[in-house]
């Protein structure tokens, strides 16, 4: 297998037909084999054979939790300084306790102190207290549950934001732990700094809930299953959760959101999962109605040829697609090249459609990670036409109390401020009765660190004065 996963280096120098000149394209499309990287080159892994690697058992068993479990797999690669900012940051700013596969740690580049702090991956899914911003590490803004979710419950775990779509979140647990999980009020354990909030009603009881009032919602035909991630959920659970929504007669479109797709690839090989897929797509099938998997990769490196077979092995049960759905980070996939390396590795290798690039949400300590509105903007305009139109990832602002909105969609733009203004044309439940839901203009804030000194000074001042 193939993959595009760096830029010509002397694409700068090159015309656009090839020849010599000054006017090379910005980015030239190349591919290269996609590699499993060895994981014997890791101390604490260099017995383990191929079948305990592709395991999911062993995968699960062996999940890194903690600092002293890191040193063990990591032995002396790493400096005593890399530690000490990892406990520093697990104590005073960390929303998400640290919980990585195998599969996921396998694809940092280790090779150096330097380099892991370097790594994309490390930085969002290993987050170190050198890496948050001390000015200002959260907005002002920021809030557990930026998007408000759970205001939006019909029942509980079951946002409708949209008209047509709910969100129905199964579980509170992953396999992994992303630093910048918007659902962090709720996902994952405590953390010295978070509190989480916890489901009050039995699982059972609350899927059937769910259930229940879909039956009695017919505007609803799109139902996004995540949680947390439905890898977590047994599978004889979550397969008759999905198999009881197909027989809702409104619900057309069911997508299932896991993250476990890249990190735990070896969940979903498992022929209890293949055979329990082929399953539901042939019952999707049946009456119309289709089913896909979205997933969520945010660095190229992380395709792998076991995430590619991951992929393929769903497409192969029959479901209708395998989307991607990337958070714009700083430091981790905030340039042209980069999106483009990982649409490409996505679309070409894995057979994974590039689907949204989201900006990341306003939670508390996520400041370090968030880009602003224009930048956003800018990298939307980088990409267009080196992708097919089709698998061009759209990247989109989960705006408060609104819901996704293209960058450009913008009604207004403070850019001195950084407050940006947005509007919609649908109420949530939470407006029903509110004449001006339709004609309102929401917010959404660009970190502060990115605004001219003048914007700056304004917030300092606000602050001060809070």
């Amino acid at each position: 297998m193939t993959t595009a996963l760096h830029r010509d280096p002397d694409a700068a120098v090159r015309s656009p037909a090839g020849g010599d000149g000054p006017a090379g394209q910005p980015y030239v499309y190349r591919r290269r084999p996609l590699e499993e990287p060895d994981w014997r080159r890791l101390p604490g892994w260099r017995d383990i054979t191929r079948a305990e690697w592709e395991s999911a058992q062993w995968q699960r068993a062996h999940c890194v939790k903690n600092t002293r479990q890191l040193r063990q797999v990591m032995g002396g690669l790493l400096d005593e300084r890399f530690y000490d900012d990892l406990e520093r940051d697990r104590g005073e700013r960390a929303t998400m306790s640290m919980l990585l596969p195998p599969q996921m740690l396998n694809t940092m580049d280790a090779s150096s102190t330097e380099a892991f702090y370097a790594d994309p991956v490390r930085r969002y899914m290993l987050p170190v207290l050198s890496d948050r911003r001390t000015d200002w590490p959260s907005h002002p803004h920021a809030e557990r549950d930026s998007l408000h979710e759970a205001e939006m419950w019909a029942v509980e775990g079951l946002t409708h934001r949209y008209p047509t779509k709910v969100l129905a979140e199964l579980l509170p647990t992953c396999p992994q732990y992303c630093g910048h999980c918007t659902r962090m009020d709720l996902v994952g354990n405590s953390t010295p700094n978070v509190d989480k909030h916890r489901f009050t009603a039995k699982p059972a009881d609350r899927l059937g809930a769910m259930l229940d009032y879909l039956r009695r919602t017919p505007g609803v035909r799109d139902v996004v299953v995540s949680g947390g991630d439905v890898a977590n959920l047994p599978w004889p659970r979550l397969e008759s959760f999905v198999g009881s929504l197909l027989e809702v007669e409104s619900v057309r479109d069911v997508r299932l959101a896991t993250k476990a797709l890249m990190g735990l690839p070896q969940h979903w090989l498992q022929d209890e999962v293949r055979a329990g897929m082929e399953r539901l797509a042939a019952k999707a099938r049946e009456r119309g109605a289709q089913i896909a998997i979205h997933t969520h990769v945010n660095a190229a490196q992380s395709v792998t040829p076991l995430v590619a077979r991951a992929a393929r092995a769903m497409l192969d049960t029959g479901i209708r697609d395998v989307r991607n759905q990337g958070v714009l980070l700083r430091g981790v996939n905030d340039s042209p090249a980069a999106l483009l390396d990982l649409s490409f590795a996505l679309l070409d290798e894995a057979g994974i459609m590039p689907y949204y690039l989201y900006m990341c949400d306003m939670i508390p300590n996520s400041e370090h990670w968030r880009l602003a509105v224009w930048e956003a903007q800018d990298l939307q305009h980088a990409i267009m036409g080196y992708l097919p139109g089709f698998a061009t990832p759209r990247i989109v602002c989960d705006v408060p109390y609104v819901g996704k909105r293209w960058v450009h969609q913008l009604a207004g733009y403070d850019r001195e401020r950084g407050v940006s203004y947005w509007t919609k044309n649908y109420r949530t439940g939470l407006e029903a009765s509110d004449p001006d839901a339709l004609t309102r203009r929401y917010e959404y804030h660009d970190p502060i660190y990115t605004l001219p000194e003048k914007g700056r000074a304004w917030w300092r001042e606000r602050s001060r004065a809070a």
